[in-house]
């Protein structure tokens, strides 16, 4: 709220200027041969409204309302009492002022507008969530800001009045967020989400608004998540205060939302996310993030041929499947060795799998990139394109694989942890190699193809 105070304020809501009310009660007495009030009356609130030290002016409001207690002229010193509880900082007493104001009905309509507008300003000044009656106090500042937007448009209607269409669109929508943000911190999340709904129609470019809005859908229940994620990157590319810190509450939204085998695999669509919020206000209807159940269903169904295929295909099929399966394990999958790539500490075996031993009989060229540790794994190691298998326990190392060669079979469990897609190559790691596949020394017989079992996660 305080970043609301530094707005323009739309009827030139002075909060310092008791003149507003002097002139208004000079102009009173002119259209009327026989003003509403006494001379004596007039006197004293002109009296208070010329005074400068603000506790003096206080102490002359408190004489005249004591002296003339029914007096018309009342709607103006509750207006200097707001205006200068402001002055000394007391806010709550100038909510409280601004309140008797706003309670005349038959007060002057700008008047009560101005007064519903600084208290709606004040409110973030004064409120303690805290505070035993914190809850009452939201209640009257929602009430306040939605009777602000009620009256906002009787404005134009006033004789002679200078309030533009324009003034009015900006008061608007400045008092439906304020309701909102009312409504919000008292968990009415659906009328929260609908009192920031009409503030953006007025102002899609109110990056604040659209963050309360995004904060409101994802509080709902239950959650609805891709309209909480779809306003809250339109808050950050809006440059709401403290967008950094907004953005990665976001990202960690999105990550609690897939839970993806692979935290990495959040950033693209973070970055996708964020460029397509740019030029759209409302999410539409097509845009999508899968949720953790959608995932887990394509992951239960999945197996390496089928993760092959999908992977290879390209597309959004290939992406829902990557985040899926990017950091499963799969306890067996067979192969041919393709090639051998021997490095300090471990082997990259160049592999090809198919659900056709025919096929992998024959191959030459490889689908897979599986790596086998020979020697302890060093601290800190990370797998290729993802951070998978960064944080898990290594595996115990297999020095005796360096005795397969080309064209041996091979069966091993492991991590998927990447894959390029051109040439395709899937990439492996924590991978145990079944012993029963290695030969008993370097350039002994070479074993059958193994057969496959079981290629399901």
């Amino acid at each position: 709220m305080q970043r609301y105070l530094k707005m323009a304020i739309i009827l030139a809501v002075l909060l310092l200027a008791p003149s507003i009310a002097q002139r208004a009660v000079a102009q009173q007495a002119q259209q009327s041969q026989q003003p509403s009030y006494t001379l004596p009356e007039y006197n004293a609130e002109q009296a208070a409204a010329a005074e400068k030290d603000p506790q003096a002016r206080i102490k002359k409001l408190d004489a005249f309302v004591s002296q003339f207690p029914n007096s018309t002229l009342m709607e103006y010193i509750y207006q200097f009492y707001y205006q200068t509880y402001y002055q000394l900082k007391e806010y709550s007493k100038a909510i409280e002022y601004a309140d008797k104001l706003i309670a005349l009905d038959k007060a002057n309509l700008a008047l009560r507008v101005q007064a519903l507008q600084a208290r709606v300003q004040l409110f973030g000044l004064a409120f303690d969530a805290k505070a035993p009656d914190a809850h009452d106090q939201l209640v009257k500042e929602r009430d306040a800001a939605l009777l602000g937007v009620k009256l906002f448009p009787d404005l134009e209607k006033v004789p002679n009045s200078k309030v533009t269409d324009e003034q009015v669109k900006e008061g608007t929508a400045f008092l439906e967020a304020a309701a909102g943000a009312a409504d919000l911190q008292l968990k009415d999340y659906p009328a929260a989400i609908e009192a920031f709904k009409a503030a953006l129609a007025i102002n899609p470019k109110d990056a604040v608004t659209d963050y309360r809005l995004g904060l409101a859908y994802l509080a709902t229940t239950p959650p609805q998540s891709l309209d909480g994620f779809w306003y809250l990157a339109r808050a950050v590319d809006l440059k709401v205060p403290d967008d950094a810190k907004v953005k990665d509450y976001l990202r960690s939204r999105i990550l609690a939302y897939e839970q993806p085998g692979c935290d990495s695999q959040v950033d693209p669509q973070l970055n996708e996310l964020l460029q397509l919020a740019a030029n759209s206000p409302d999410r539409p209807s097509t845009y999508t993030i899968p949720s953790h159940d959608d995932l887990t269903k394509i992951s239960q169904a999945s197996t390496i041929i089928t993760v092959i295929a999908d992977l290879s295909g390209g597309g959004d099929k290939a992406k829902m499947t990557w985040l899926a399966i990017c950091g499963a394990e799969f306890p067996e999958v067979v192969g041919k060795i393709i090639d051998v790539q021997k490095s300090e500490g471990y082997v990259d075996f160049m592999v090809f799998t198919s659900a056709n031993s025919d096929e992998m009989q024959a191959a030459t060229m490889a689908n897979m990139d599986v790596k086998v540790w020979t020697a302890p794994k060093p601290a800190g190691t990370t797998a290729p394109n993802a951070n998978a298998a960064a944080n898990l326990p290594p595996v115990a190392p297999q020095p005796d694989v360096v005795r397969l060669s080309k064209d041996d079979p091979i069966r091993f469990s492991g991590m998927l942890v990447g894959y390029d897609p051109s040439p395709f190559i899937l990439h492996w790691d924590q991978v145990k190699v079944d012993p029963s596949v290695i030969p008993e020394k370097a350039g002994g017989a070479k074993k059958p193809m193994p057969r496959r079992t079981a290629p399901q996660r």
